[in-house]
């Protein structure tokens, strides 16, 4: 599979869309992880440039004003995300296909930027309490914290409509199932 395709994932957070995106990753289809930048400090183990590069506040506006993000928003107050169009290049001169793993926003923006050459996938989990539990359970968060992206979550998931596929993450076997032959077909067209 030659290189040049883009693959977008985007999900409310808890909704399983990184652990699907990791899954695509381990299969050999000739991705590049797309590394958002953001001004959120990193969790637990997470290491600059390789799950995201850490910005200070201060450079990612510099990077917005030297018109350096292909998208970027504020997600959360104080808490900046975006891609930066030199990543898009890296994966790009790599030949690779590049595979996002990003908010709603971002990632209906993308798919707006590049149409046809972009799949865009948005990941749901069964119900936003399913949601509220997921969170919970993965320790990562304040109680505050996970109560935002409850809140966040519900109008996330108006955004579904605006996505190529969506997939209800009930059960991931079946998720994971279900994403890599799409994504496949997607590639080889």
């Amino acid at each position: 599979m030659s290189g040049g395709k883009l693959v977008i994932f985007s999900a409310p957070s808890g909704a399983g869309k990184t652990t699907i995106v990791r899954h695509l990753l381990s299969l050999g289809l000739n991705f590049g992880f797309s590394i958002s930048a953001t001004t959120r400090k990193p969790r637990g183990a997470e290491q600059n440039g390789k799950e995201y590069y850490f910005l200070s506040a201060e450079e990612f506006k510099e990077k917005v004003d030297r018109d350096e993000f292909l998208e970027w928003e504020e997600v959360y107050p104080g808490c900046c995300y975006g891609t930066l169009k030199s990543e898009v290049d890296r994966i790009f001169k790599n030949g690779q296909n590049i595979l996002f793993d990003i908010d709603v926003v971002g990632g209906s923006n993308i798919k707006k930027v590049y149409g046809d050459k972009a799949l865009a996938v948005f990941i749901q989990a069964p119900s936003v309490d399913e949601l509220e539990k997921r969170l919970m359970n993965r320790s990562t968060d304040h109680p505050e914290i996970i109560q935002e992206r409850i809140a966040k979550a519900e109008l996330e998931m108006s955004f579904a409509h605006l996505f190529d596929i969506v997939i209800v993450n009930d059960k991931l076997t079946d998720a994971l199932a279900e994403t890599e032959e799409k994504v496949r077909k997607f590639l080889e067209a």
